[in-house]
């Protein structure tokens, strides 16, 4: 059995917080099937049903949590998963990608 001292529980807590929520979760796979630094707000949060306030306040949720990266491209910012956990995660929820 692994030592607790190394594990990170708040690290993996804060991330499951994030997989947790459906429109975020339905946020990543969008982002993970687009591929890196791709899609703006409007393209996701109408790839995953949401509206785009929705989307951009859990993409603002995610982003402070170092789940999801952005790179401003004129008046539209694009996002990238950041989170190497969360993106095999992904994978083995079957969430294919574009990249």
């Amino acid at each position: 059995m692994a030592d607790d001292s190394t594990l990170p529980f708040e690290d993996w807590a804060g991330t499951f917080k994030i997989l947790g929520d459906p429109s975020r979760l339905r946020l990543l796979t969008a982002i993970h099937a687009s591929g890196q630094y791709v899609s703006s707000v409007t393209e996701l949060a109408e790839a995953s049903g949401l509206r785009v306030a929705t989307a951009s306040a859990a993409l603002r949720a995610m982003e402070r949590n170092q789940t999801v990266g952005s790179r401003r491209d004129g008046r539209n910012i694009h996002y990238a998963i950041v989170d190497t956990h969360v993106h095999e995660l992904l994978h083995w929820m079957g969430s294919g990608h574009g990249h």
